[in-house]
């Protein structure tokens, strides 16, 4: 077999499953069992890639992934029907594939004319055909970045962004409510730190980790370090999560990460993530700051944070 190389983003690129799909079967059905790195992250060898792709054409096709997820490639490879090139199977795939961005254009439509009813019922039409998981990771992530990119490049307002920002804070936080956290699940500390206004990705950070057991406390945006690890201190939480959007150089914001780490004991770990994060790469090193490009990463991270420490607590 060749050596594992491709990232979970990559193989989602490659197979057409979400990176939460590929998790989800890994774990219940043990389909394909990745290698990691040192940092926890999955890396698929091209083995897996084709095994995942056959999987998915094979349940697009109306096979039980459940029935199907132990057989031998070669076997997956005799359900995969090919007649004629394109197979209704394959077409129903394409189809499932196009609805997220079909929802994704919607919303943006939505907020462009600041119509919370319209983005309300299409936030209600793609949680039901998506799943939570699905919306999230499908339409509202990289909703949020393209709304960002159009509000850099002066086509959308910082209004829009607010909009976007006030409906999705109300529609998560009424989904989110109807989880089940165990009492004894990690706390996580999530805010933006001063100077940070933007708290969009602070916000779907507070719904990816609740939604994976998370105790999750929300703090909101602009908050100084003594604030934020004074809440940590306070809920013995496992890990501060921050998010960086807006702006990338700000000369005050570098201290006040430093600041954070002294403040807080050393096991709380700090997560960073947003847009901007990379202007503060030297002092997000030096703090030994956990850094995310992207949802899926994140959720990998604390997945192996609290993996690691109910090991070291054992």
């Amino acid at each position: 077999m060749a050596s594992p190389h491709h990232s979970i983003k990559t193989a989602s690129r490659l197979t057409g499953l979400s990176a939460h799909v590929i998790r989800i079967w890994e774990k219940r059905y043990g389909v394909v069992a990745p290698d990691r790195t040192d940092t926890n992250r999955r890396l698929y060898s091209d083995a897996e890639i084709e095994r995942l792709t056959l999987l998915r054409l094979a349940t697009a096709a109306g096979h039980s992934i459940g029935n199907i997820a132990k057989l031998p490639l070669r076997r997956l490879k005799a359900l995969v029907p090919r007649a004629n090139g394109s197979t209704s199977g394959e077409k129903a795939t394409k189809r499932t594939a196009s609805l997220p961005q079909e929802f994704q254009d919607s919303c943006l439509a939505a907020v462009e004319r600041f119509d919370p009813g319209m983005f309300e019922e299409v936030l209600d039409r793609a949680v039901v055909t998506l799943g939570h998981q699905g919306l999230l990771r499908q339409v509202i992530a990289p909703l949020a970045q393209t709304i960002g990119e159009r509000w850099r490049n002066g086509v959308l307002t910082a209004a829009h962004e607010h909009f976007l920002t006030a409906s999705l804070k109300v529609f998560l936080g009424h989904l989110s409510g109807k989880f089940h956290v165990a009492t004894n699940a990690p706390r996580l500390i999530i805010a933006t730190p001063v100077g940070q206004f933007h708290e969009l990705g602070a916000v779907l950070v507070k719904d990816a980790a609740a939604q994976i057991g998370w105790r999750t406390i929300y703090l909101g945006p602009n908050l100084p370090a003594a604030e934020i690890a004074g809440a940590a201190l306070q809920n013995q939480a496992l890990a501060v999560a921050l998010s960086i959007v807006y702006p990338a150089d700000d000369s005050d914001l570098a201290q006040e990460l430093i600041n954070l780490r002294r403040f807080l004991p050393p096991a709380t770990k700090i997560l960073i993530g947003g847009r901007a994060a990379s202007g503060y790469s030297k002092t997000l090193l030096r703090i030994g700051a956990l850094v995310t490009d992207d949802i899926d990463l994140f959720c990998d991270q604390l997945d192996y944070l609290r993996r690691s420490t109910k090991v070291k607590l054992n």
